[in-house]
């Protein structure tokens, strides 16, 4: 009975290991951008730490392995437990040493959990369990801990609970394991009393961290965006944040601004009517990305449309900008408009199985600061898109900052020549953004911006139109490489280019 239940004490530690280096991960992806970076170093530090933790439990006297191993799950719980909320505050209120408390969380529960499982075996062995049967069985359950966990966590525990709430959740896991083993060899252990004093005082800290921990993130994101935060989720694809502040509406995901409401009809105009005003002819727009519904808000104002179709990857976010009444405001019900099909897919894999024609496609994806999001600025999409278009019709790609990002933004012009089109890029200035980059494409050369606009614009006029696909001395072209998947140069382009930006 006593080897069974410190057996089942693996699966449960090994799970919440895993937890908290996939909160670490995840939690500084949101934060910091580029999730291979951020998971590849993560790992790396954590089963390093992992190492020591392993080479240290050597030192742990015999006598003392039970007692050792009670009193680490207590740390591990109490550390794993708060790092989320550790995290998240000193992003918001401390933003250089970030970095160094990150690691030295990862540092230390890595340290930790990797003394967990030979203290385990130590114990079992003290027990006459045979060696073979012992190893067997510690790691079967040590390795379905860690499945069940991965696939908890990105399904349930991150899109449901959060990141902030599932530390805690894992951390009352640890300090439950600690009580319980107090208790079942309480008979073993001279220190009982205190143990479970301390286990129930950490148990009691997380449980109320855990009832809490909407508050805590409401109250660092509320620091880290400056503005009353009205709508936070957690999906399985993101983090979306909507802030208010007197009449501006911000869109925030993964902690990067998508639109403030003051100005965003400068890049939505600027998006989408130089092409559409020079397709007069078109019926069937195609919208990437644009879950918020404001690129189509524009595309619907032409009346000679019969139908958009707007795939995005998440629902939560189509969901929220088709039901809230402020957002619906914003994008005039475009997402509810009987022209509007709203496809919740894979841009990518939508192309590739999709087989309809249309007459202009409109890319807004967010910038590619990683690999996920950098695929859809590739070559490969491009010519899934080229399928996609009518032989006159044109695309358009929202391409960062042609001088914050001078690389990103040409190499997204370089792959799409590279994929076969003709290209005009332009750029027009969004307060919110600064100077911000799009380019035009088709398959037919002679795309001619226009001079006039049939409908009425609060940004765009001919002579603005002009202006814009006019580049300055400090925006001219510069050499890149096309972005292909085998090396995705325009996530590496991206993340050199923004990390010289000096905000």
């Amino acid at each position: 009975m006593l080897d069974r239940v410190l057996v089942l004490s693996v699966f449960i530690v090994a799970s919440c290991g895993l937890a908290y280096e996939l909160i670490a991960g995840a939690l500084s992806s949101y934060l910091l951008g580029d999730s291979v970076l951020q998971f590849s170093s993560i790992i790396g530090c954590y089963l390093f730490a992992m190492g020591v933790g392993s080479h240290l439990s050597q030192y742990v006297k015999d006598e003392d392995t039970l007692a050792r191993f009670i009193d680490i799950e207590l740390l591990v719980g109490l550390i794993g437990g708060l790092s989320a909320a550790i995290l998240f505050m000193v992003f918001t209120w401390m933003a250089t040493p970030f970095r160094t408390v990150l690691y030295a969380l990862v540092f230390v529960i890595g340290m930790l959990v990797g003394m967990e499982i030979p203290l385990v075996m130590r114990v079992l062995n003290a027990r006459k369990a045979g060696f073979k049967e012992l190893v067997s069985r510690v790691l079967t359950f040590d390795y379905l801990g860690a499945l069940a966990v991965s696939l908890l966590f990105p399904l349930v525990l991150a899109p449901k609970l959060g990141l902030t709430r599932t530390g805690f959740l894992f951390g009352m896991l640890n300090a439950g394991v600690a009580l319980y083993t107090a208790y079942i060899f309480r008979r073993e252990l001279s220190a009982f009393r205190m143990q479970t004093i301390r286990a129930a005082m950490i148990l009691g800290l997380l449980l109320l961290g855990f009832a809490a921990s909407d508050q805590l993130t409401r109250w660092s994101e509320k620091g880290l965006f400056g503005d009353d935060v009205i709508h936070a989720e957690t999906t399985p694809y993101q983090r979306l944040v909507v802030t208010k502040w007197k009449d501006d509406l911000r869109l925030y995901i993964n902690g990067n601004l998508q639109f403030s409401s003051r100005d965003e009809h400068r890049y939505h105009e600027a998006l989408v009517h130089p092409i559409m005003q020079t397709l007069p002819w078109a019926r069937r727009v195609l919208v990437l990305g644009g879950g918020d519904g404001l690129a189509a808000r524009e595309v619907l104002r032409y009346p000679q449309i019969e139908q958009v179709t707007l795939v995005d990857l998440d629902p939560a976010m189509t969901g929220l900008f088709a039901r809230s009444g402020p957002l619906v405001a914003l994008n005039r019900g475009s997402l509810t408009d009987k022209r509007v099909s709203v496809v919740n897919a894979d841009a990518g894999s939508w192309l590739e199985t999709n087989t309809e024609q249309f007459d202009a496609i409109i890319a807004d994806f967010p910038d590619p600061s990683n690999f996920g999001l950098g695929k859809l600025y590739s070559v490969p999409v491009y010519r899934l898109m080229a399928r996609h278009l009518s032989e006159n019709g044109l695309i358009v790609i929202q391409s960062t900052s042609p001088y914050y990002a001078a690389r990103s933004f040409w190499c997204i012009d370089a792959t799409l020549r590279e994929a076969g089109f003709q290209t005009w890029p332009y750029h027009a200035y969004v307060p919110s953004f600064g100077e911000w980059g799009f380019i035009a494409a088709g398959k037919q050369p002679g795309f001619m911006p226009p001079d006039r606009y049939t409908l009425p614009m609060r940004f765009l006029d001919g002579d603005s139109t002009r202006l814009m696909f006019s580049f300055p001395a400090d925006m001219q072209r510069v050499q890149v490489e096309p972005n292909r998947l085998n090396n995705q140069s325009l996530v590496h382009y991206f993340e050199k280019d923004w990390s010289q930006v000096i905000r």
